[in-house]
């Protein structure tokens, strides 16, 4: 077995090193998302998920949607640059044909 070398007379002894901080908080902040309202019910999402991402997350297909975001009809050309935030409310409605 090895020893390391004793330290000079004056010098601190080495501490041991600390766990990183980053490490533990770094997956906490991925996990807790954010929680926004969609048809009346919270729902939590992961952070900076865009539109359509979400709605297929839901299980929905964004092609056969309608969305109301923060109470204004939004166009589908700027879904792929709405990302979810915290406290938004959405009110998505499912496109059906028939006769």
């Amino acid at each position: 077995m090895s020893q390391s070398p004793p330290s000079p007379a004056g010098a601190p002894s080495p501490t041991p090193a600390a766990p990183e901080q980053a490490s533990l908080t770094a997956p906490l902040a991925v996990t807790l998302g954010v929680t926004l309202t969609v048809n009346g019910k919270d729902v939590t999402c992961q952070a900076e998920t865009s539109l359509p991402q979400f709605l297929e997350q839901q299980g929905m297909n964004p092609k056969l949607v309608a969305v109301e975001y923060n109470g204004q009809i939004l166009h589908r050309q700027h879904w792929e640059t709405t990302q979810i935030g915290p406290g938004d409310n959405l009110e998505v409605v499912t496109i059906v044909g028939g006769g």
